[in-house]
């Protein structure tokens, strides 16, 4: 239990509150042993002086012993509490009213007795106990003289052995007992309602582990418990807490699932691009080993067609290698783009040019819209004649024969907008939100024939990420696909 934070508050409470009460009940006590002192000696203050006024104690240095008799008996009838003591002038005992063998002290200080003679004081001005060394108490003295000589004092004890302790102070007095009585029951009251405090105000951390704890168990995948409550905006550091731990565990939990998904794209991509690697190296084997164990038996014609074949596919293979290598670079930053002012629409018609024979091969028409009086756009020219490049290579092979791809220009307000649109198989909608990740590859209208290393379209979006412009892709299964970025305009030069 108190390994718990309520636990320790709740210890340390009983505690505080202990010693709190240890320490109110030994003042009130003191203050009452001292209160009871400063009583006593207000009241028989006078006391030693009427004795000594009204009996002859001492005659030339003499104890009058029957006089003193008659005086101690009078005052065990009065007051049994009191104890008298007849001193000489250096506060040596003479004689007393106890009994034999309770006197413990044969001299008593007298620097107590002049400050008590000398008039008003603080009281109560205390003085030793002859009965028990070590301890002072309050008491009442006067000087006994003879022709104005000073023979000796009466030194009265107020209040002699009865509260000699706490206990027995605490037991003669009922005041005493109701007050620490009430003490205790107000300790107790307090120490209830700090628990109490302290319960309520620990739920918040209580839920807060629980959230924690859940969360643990879950492996940092899931959020069964919400930490914070409701309305944490301007809450205390315990909301605020709790509300900075949902939002962490929130990202995390995101950045988790991502983590996953990235992982299985990538596993994904691994195999396809092992795939792709393995294909046109077996390939290139196979021809290569064939031509070595025909070699003299094959016409120039079958040896010329062996080894068109064997460098089909070892360009298909530098072709990879280039994309991911290219990819790489993109990515970390490696690559800087040269922006420079040219002409979009020059680019667009020479790139176009450059695919007019595979259109045409695969029976596709490929157009160029041209508009005129075009601005100049300030970009890389390289890089964004790769992006063209890649997404007229990838609208050609998901366009079927007899099919369109169109490139169209068309001015914004500081920038010129280029779209590629195909009519070809489209993309399923489930899809679009990932094509353009680097370990993702669209299933969707996909044929064996189509090929393609996957890294078109990732390459593209990184090159225009680095031109600051996004790229925005819109497609219908069944209906064609269209992709549409945009270059800012080149501003005109002050003359």
């Amino acid at each position: 239990m108190f390994r718990s934070l309520y636990g320790k508050l709740a210890l340390a409470l009983l505690a505080l509150l202990g010693i709190i009460g240890l320490i109110c009940i030994l003042v009130a006590l003191f203050t009452a042993r001292l209160f009871l002192q400063e009583v006593n000696q207000n009241l028989d203050r006078d006391v030693a002086q009427h004795l000594v006024a009204e009996v002859p104690l001492l005659d030339n240095g003499e104890v009058q012993q029957e006089a003193l008799e008659d005086v101690f008996h009078m005052m065990m009838v009065v007051n049994p509490s009191i104890e008298i003591y007849l001193l000489d002038p250096d506060g040596k005992i003479l004689a007393f009213s106890a009994p034999p063998g309770k006197v413990k002290l044969d001299h008593v200080p007298l620097d107590p007795i002049n400050r008590f003679l000398e008039g008003p004081a603080n009281l109560p001005v205390i003085s030793a106990d002859p009965r028990n060394p070590g301890v002072a108490k309050a008491f009442s003295a006067a000087p006994i003289t003879r022709d104005g000589e000073l023979e000796g004092y009466l030194y009265v004890v107020l209040g002699g052995e009865q509260y000699d302790s706490a206990v027995q102070l605490l037991q003669g007095s009922f005041v005493l007992r109701l007050g620490a009585t009430a003490l205790i029951a107000a300790l107790l009251f307090a120490l209830v309602a700090g628990l109490l405090i302290f319960f309520q105000l620990t739920r918040r951390l209580r839920r807060l582990v629980a959230a924690m704890d859940a969360f643990q168990r879950s492996g940092f995948s899931e959020r069964s418990v919400p930490a914070a409550g409701p309305g944490v905006v301007d809450g205390d550091e315990i909301d605020r807490l709790g509300a900075t731990f949902d939002e962490m565990a929130g990202r995390m939990v995101e950045q988790l699932q991502e983590l996953k998904r990235v992982d299985s794209l990538r596993r994904e991509l691994v195999a396809n691009v092992s795939h792709d690697l393995r294909t046109p190296l077996a390939a290139v084997q196979g021809y290569l080993e064939t031509l070595l164990l025909k070699e003299g038996k094959l016409s120039p014609e079958e040896q010329r067609q062996y080894l068109e074949t064997s460098l089909h596919h070892s360009d298909s293979l530098g072709k990879l290698v280039s994309e991911l290598f290219e990819l790489a670079k993109l990515e970390s930053a490696e690559t800087r783009p040269n922006p420079e002012p040219f002409a979009i629409g020059d680019l667009v018609q020479d790139v176009t040019q450059k695919y007019r024979l595979e259109a045409e091969r695969r029976r596709i028409r490929l157009e160029a819209e041209s508009v005129e009086e075009l601005p100049f756009v300030s970009a890389d020219i390289g890089l964004i004649e790769r992006v063209l490049e890649n997404l007229i290579d990838n609208a050609l092979r998901y366009t079927p024969e007899e099919g369109n791809v169109k490139i169209s220009l068309r001015r914004d307000q500081r920038a010129v907008v280029v779209a590629v649109a195909d009519n070809g198989a489209g993309i399923p909608a489930e899809e679009l939100p990932h094509i353009f990740d680097r370990f993702y590859r669209s299933k969707g209208g996909r044929s064996a024939h189509q090929g393609g290393s996957g890294l078109g379209l990732a390459i593209s979006k990184a090159i225009l990420d680095l031109h600051g412009s996004g790229i925005d892709v819109k497609s219908e299964v069944g209906a064609g696909t269209t992709f549409t970025f945009d270059l800012p305009i080149q501003p005109p030069r002050s003359t």
